[in-house]
Order: C-alpha cells, then structure tokens, then sequence
C-alpha cells in the first residue's frame, strides 16, 4: 500500500514544529542505505524515525536499528509499517534529551548514524554525535542542501563556519547524493542532500578537541574582525599576546577566521593553549 494511503487511513496529521517530509521512493532508499555502507553486524541509530520507511530498509541490511522519534501520533503509522520487522526498535523519545551514554549502551557496542534529519535539529544532533559520541563511526544524514554545503565546504567560500571546522576536525564530510524536493511527502520547499561524515579521532593531533572548538567559535564570533580581535575579545587577550599566538601558529595578522584550514586551527588551539597556560 502507498505511504499516503497509510497516513491517511490512520489519520496522521502532519506537524509542522517537527519538520517532517518522509521519504517514499523505493529507489532514493536503496541508494542511501547502499551508500551508508551498513552490513549485517552493523548496529544503526536512527533518528526522526517518521513513518518508518527508512527504518524497514536499514534493518533489512543490518544487525539492528535503534529509532528515535518524537511523535507519538505516528505510534499506529509504525506498527503497520514496521510489521515483521523483527531488529528494529522504536524509542519515542527527543533525541537531544537522551543522553549519549545511554545511546550508546542500547546500541551496545560500534554502530553508524543514518538519518533523514529534521531540518531544525540538524545542527544540534550532528554536535551531539561529534563532541559527545565515544562509538559512532560515522554519521549519513539527509539535511537541506544549503546546510550540506556548510558541512562540507571548504576555507575561503561563503559558505565555511565553525560547524565546518568543528567537524573537519575529527571527521571527512562529503556529500554523496542530491535529492530533489519531490522525493518527499509532503513536498518541502527546498531541495536536499545526502552528507556523510566518517569520524576520525584525534586528527591533526588535536587531543583537546574541546578547546578546539572554543578557538573556533572564537575566531568566527565576529567574521568581520581579524583573528586577533576575535582572540582579544574570547579571550582577553592583549594585542600583543594575541599577534603573539597568531606568529608561533605560523598564521597570518590580519587573517580571518574563515580562511583557516583544519588544520590550521588545530596550530592556532596549540599555541594559544600554551599562551593561555604561561598567564
């Protein structure tokens, strides 16, 4: 039976505070689950479980799937379409209030993120998984195609930020599949695309990845001023200890923040920790 049909027969009604467009098309499944890489030990969490169909392809090709969802009106929706589906669980619960840890202790053990993400949680759950998450092993989520090109752009374009460097930092995001706004029901208003980040610790020999990130919300506090402005006002810094920093990071003193590479943030995090440590 077609999944508006369902809906309709178990008289689902769309939230809007949710954000929810699900997935139908047999085909677009397939491809994304092929390109998560997922096998038959694999253990997946979900999130934004919605009418389930998602759900049904990745347990067809894994050990488990563990779904989070928010809506409990979809409760009857998932019984129908989720019938026989013996390794797949739905927990009605927001991911965001659900602490890592025990994420990670239901899944008991490695596992993969694959999601069609509610835009207005996309941010906050790829953070959740890349600051917080000790077993993820990589993340292939379905975001608006703006937010794509964030995740995954490189220095120098509009389109860098601090998410960008906070997720280049221990992982490879890229994009793998573009998906028109017409393989959603309802149709959203904006197209979008598949990203998929493969977590990779401990890169560029960033071991303090939270002070990492505190450099980076630093440098792009305010993109119009330079590094050493953005390090004066996080950080209290004198101009001369901030030029300092900027020189033993072998980074330029009118530099923005936009323009740093990985890698050279994790330079600019080392010597400003050891300017930070000398005060």
């Amino acid at each position: 039976m077609a999944l508006k049909e369902i809906l309709i027969r178990h008289g689902f009604r769309f939230n809007k505070k949710f954000g929810q467009n699900f997935i139908s098309d047999g085909n677009l499944l397939s491809s994304i689950i092929n390109l998560s890489d997922i096998s038959d030990g694999d253990a997946v969490i979900e999130i934004g479980v919605g009418a389930g169909t998602l759900t049904r392809a990745i347990a067809a090709r894994c050990r488990r799937v563990i779904g989070y969802e928010i809506d409990e009106n979809l409760k009857p929706v998932l019984e129908e379409t989720l019938s026989g589906v013996e390794n797949a669980e739905v927990v009605f619960k927001d991911i965001l209030r659900v602490k890592t840890a025990d994420i990670e202790r239901e899944a008991g053990g490695e596992y993969s993120v694959v999601a069609n993400l509610p835009y207005y949680i996309t941010t906050p759950v790829i953070m959740k998984f890349i600051e917080e998450a000790s077993l993820c092993r990589k993340l292939v989520i379905m975001v608006q195609e703006e937010v794509a090109e964030r995740l995954c752009a490189r220095e120098n374009t509009p389109e860098y930020g601090a998410i960008t460097a906070s997720i280049a930092v221990c992982g490879d995001a890229r994009v793998i599949k573009r998906v028109p706004r017409t393989m959603f029901y309802p149709v959203p208003n904006v197209d979008s695309a598949v990203v998929r980040i493969d977590i990779c610790p401990l890169k560029f020999g960033v071991t303090d990845a939270e002070f990492y990130r505190k450099t980076v919300r630093a440098a792009f506090s305010n993109r119009r001023k330079t590094l050493a402005n953005n390090l004066m006002l996080s950080f209290g810094l004198a101009r001369d200890r901030a030029e300092e920093v900027l020189e033993d990071a072998d980074i330029d003193l009118l530099a923005r923040g936009e323009t740093l590479s990985a890698e050279k943030f994790a330079r600019l995090s080392f010597a400003l920790k050891r300017a930070l440590d000398k005060i």
